[in-house]
């Protein structure tokens, strides 16, 4: 099957071709026809599947082919909203939708919290038809009265899962509210979890259902394997390896930002080109790493799990988790950043004594054993027992690269004054580490005091941690450069926020 047969018009053809892509991924094969249809759709398919073209592709092509919808002061109105749940996962959709829509007469815009909120005023005001948000920035917006969404005719919610895992229900359920209640609703997944199918029950009318791929599954084209270590050796281990194989455009899972920090420094004094990426850096500094990494300049990039589903990297090669994720469904999202549009690539985990269980939580999800192969001269003591993992905020990093406890477990005295609780786990929240609430009435940080939302939580606070691309050789990849169904029931939600404020952010509480 090719693109030519999905029903797409030759403006968006010519330019998926120009791309240099041909055959369409199975998730394009099914959600193109059904989007088109102008039906609700939930979709749902592993990591680096091409979800993004299995949205953008059609709604370009209803908008094209629909009568333009003007607002009271004569600009274009907006009539498609995309909903991401990261700063970097919304840029790259945005610039799909400009790649695939090229010879189209549509505009589109991108809003997310870390920049100057005055250049997306400016581009509302000149009129745009699609617009690609995080939660946090376009509350701002329809705060601020500066997004008229009162004509918008498609609604779709990227990284559903994502969404719930870092708690924006609170905001989507907000978001919901002010919008026309008769449009159509695309809901796309990584996964299919229980919580997600309940969000559809509540969001979606009679929806098309695709699943493409069992729930939680890696893909084949990944070649997985462990490496085992004590933990004050990973650092050495992983320069041994990096230098060993001569591997460049090597992305780096670390538990912590910490550890990201600490492990980007000690890479780098090894003669390795290494910069960190995580939460507490600057949109700048991200958007520089991001830049560097995906040219080639920089040869390892350490991420937190904001990364695993927001960066899409054409033939990345190499991807190793430092330390392995608390949550089992967060390593299936890390390491489906390589093997991607068809292409192999290798995931390799650094496992020590301590994250052992997490090795048996992993191997439990996706249904295998990980091969496991011992390194000469990193061999591991077969004496040492393991230590409690120190949740988010404690710091660490090091040779553990920041370990938090399981939950069950204790954490060591010190630094808190005392034995740590158990991290919390299914996007429950520690104390520990938490932000205390400003005094109502203070001046909120950033962006000349326009509130600052950053479309993500700060990624290191124990929670349920959790892109895309595509599979098929020739297929459209982005282009390079309590109950959550009862929230969103339509009942128009309570006023979560404070007197005399801006709502809070659930990812951003008490700012």
């Amino acid at each position: 099957m090719s693109f030519d047969s999905l029903g797409l018009s030759e403006p968006l053809v010519r330019a998926v071709h120009e791309l240099g892509y041909t055959t369409p991924t199975p998730i394009q094969t099914q959600a193109i026809p059904a989007v088109l249809n102008g039906g609700d759709l939930l979709a749902g398919a592993q990591t680096g599947t091409g979800k993004t073209a299995g949205f953008t592709l059609p709604i370009l092509q209803r908008l094209n082919s629909m009568p333009a919808v003007a607002t009271a002061s004569g600009k274009r109105a907006v009539r498609a909203l995309i909903l991401t749940p990261t700063r970097e996962l919304a840029a790259q959709v945005e610039e799909s939708v400009r790649a695939y829509g090229k010879y189209l007469k549509l505009k589109s815009t991108v809003m997310f919290g870390g920049v100057g909120i005055n250049p997306q005023i400016g581009a509302l005001r000149s009129g745009v038809d699609i617009v690609v948000a995080t939660p946090g920035r376009l509350l701002d917006h329809m705060q601020q009265k500066t997004i008229d969404l009162s004509h918008l005719e498609i609604l779709v919610l990227d990284e559903a899962d994502r969404m719930l895992d870092m708690g924006f229900i609170h905001d989507i359920k907000r978001v919901l509210v002010k919008l026309p209640p008769k449009r159509q609703n695309l809901l796309f997944s990584a996964t299919f979890s229980d919580e997600i199918k309940t969000l559809a029950d509540n969001l979606l009318d009679s929806p098309a259902l695709i699943e493409v791929a069992r729930r939680n599954t890696t893909a084949e084209t990944v070649a997985q394997k462990i490496h085992p270590v004590d933990r004050d050796k990973k650092r050495e281990l992983l320069t041994h390896l990096i230098k060993q194989h001569n591997w460049f455009q090597v992305l780096v899972f670390t538990r912590t930002k910490h550890g990201a920090n600490r492990l980007a420094e000690q890479l780098t004094k090894d003669d390795i080109s290494a910069l960190a990426i995580h939460g507490n850096k600057s949109q700048s500094a991200r958007t520089r790493a991001l830049a560097e990494f995906k040219d080639g300049t920089l040869q390892v990039l350490v991420a937190t799990d904001i990364a695993a589903r927001g960066i899409d990297i054409d033939q990345l090669p190499h991807v190793v988790n430092f330390d392995l994720p608390n949550v089992p469904e967060d390593y299936v999202h890390r390491i489906g950043r390589t093997g991607r549009a068809g292409a192999t690539g290798e995931a390799i985990s650094l496992v020590c004594v301590d994250e052992l269980q997490l090795l048996k939580d992993i191997e439990k999800l996706i249904k295998r054993p990980v091969p496991q192969e011992v390194i000469a001269g990193f061999e591991p003591d077969p004496t040492a027992k393991p230590e409690p993992i120190l949740r988010r905020g404690q710091g660490g990093g090091g040779g553990g690269g920041g370990r938090s406890p399981r939950q069950g477990q204790g954490a060591p005295k010190g630094g808190n004054g005392g034995a740590a609780k158990p991290a919390q786990r299914s996007g429950q929240r520690a104390a520990n580490g938490q932000q205390q609430p400003k005094p109502q009435g203070a001046k909120p940080a950033g962006n000349g005091g326009q509130p600052r939302r950053d479309g993500q939580r700060p990624d290191d606070r124990p929670r349920a941690v959790a892109h895309e691309g595509s599979a098929a050789q020739h297929a459209p990849r982005k282009p390079q450069g309590g109950n959550p169904g009862a929230l969103l029931s339509g009942a128009k939600p309570r006023n979560d926020a404070p007197r005399g404020g801006n709502p809070a952010r659930s990812g951003q509480r008490g700012r």
